[in-house]
């Protein structure tokens, strides 16, 4: 189950600079107010004498609604130029109005895995939109530079935790949480959960569904195994303790190297992206140098971070 390990280190091409879009936005979000105010034709009520026309608040919503745009692409480059990014992160599209049907990757089936109605396991997630999610492991290292860097980019990302791991500064995570973080499931103890009985497996599921219900107020509906590694009884007990999906991953980004899944080293819309709670104990590098890393790639290829609990 482990992901297909090839370092890449080169940069792709650009894409159109984020004031372009905002300027096209505008001019869209124009043409629908001009489009509103002139409806109705000959129904449309004269105002009284000394009274603004009825076409004035469309009018003044849009002017608010680009001068927000403008306000927050500025703080968004203000930020990437704080923290050394090469590029302003390109700011996602709208959720989709209809999520994508989740299904399971080819390979990826345990047996019965459809008649018995398990979790979907996936490592893309079906969409024409050019994002990709942001996923991150465990809850080892708690860098508060990390939170204040995606706190300023404001870039979405999911964690998926491990009690052990986080229960001695769970006001770290509840930090995360405050700033619309979703706090998932990577159960309690962090073991290969291949080969082990159903019991203990449901032990370590559900065990972790308790402990962030009772630390966070919240029973996740997404569980990610420890090293991506699981068989029926994973997903059966996954089932049983509440559990909807289990997103896996297609690339996996460090503090200075990418690792792929797909032989052709290529992102693609959708891919779910995962890492982990590291420093420089363990990588050659911190969270910060990671995030930048991640960035940097994604913005240069076109890609935005979108938020991964939006399109399920």
């Amino acid at each position: 189950m482990r992901a297909v390990v090839q370092s890449d280190k080169s940069r792709a091409g650009g894409h159109a600079p984020a004031r372009v879009r905002i300027g096209l936005a505008v001019l869209v979000l124009a043409a629908i107010a001009s489009g509103c105010a002139q409806d109705g034709g000959g129904d449309q009520v004269t105002p009284a004498g000394g009274q603004q026309p009825l076409d004035a608040p469309p009018a003044r919503a849009l002017d608010s609604y680009a001068g927000r745009l403008r306000a927050a692409h500025a703080a968004r480059a203000a930020a990437a130029h704080r923290w050394d990014l090469r590029r302003t992160p390109l700011a996602a599209p709208p959720p989709p109005a209809k999520k994508p049907r989740i299904r399971t990757r080819e390979g990826f089936e345990v047996k019965g895995h459809r008649r018995s109605n398990l979790p979907p396991v996936f490592t893309t997630v079906p969409t024409r939109d050019k994002v990709v999610f942001l996923t991150i492991d465990d809850g080892a290292e708690k860098d508060r530079a990390f939170l204040r860097m995606m706190r300023d980019l404001d870039v979405p990302y999911t964690a998926f935790l491990s009690g052990y791991l986080i229960k001695d500064d769970t006001r770290y995570f509840r930090k995360m949480q405050s700033g619309g973080v979703v706090l998932n499931n990577h159960t309690l103890h962090h073991p290969n959960l291949r080969g082990l009985s159903y019991r203990a497996q449901k032990r370590e599921i559900c065990g972790m569904q308790r402990y962030l219900e009772k630390r966070f107020g919240t029973r996740p509906d997404l569980f990610r195994p420890p090293f991506g590694s699981y068989d029926r009884a994973t997903l059966r007990a996954a089932k049983a303790c509440g559990i909807a999906y289990v997103p896996l991953w297609n690339q996996e980004v460090f503090a200075d190297h990418w690792e792929y899944r797909e032989g052709d080293r290529r992102l693609r819309p959708g891919d779910i992206v995962l890492t982990h709670f590291r420093g420089p104990e363990q990588w050659k590098g911190t969270m910060a140098d990671m995030i930048r890393r991640f960035l940097n790639k994604v913005t240069a290829q076109g890609f935005a971070v979108g938020r991964l609990e939006d399109y399920l």
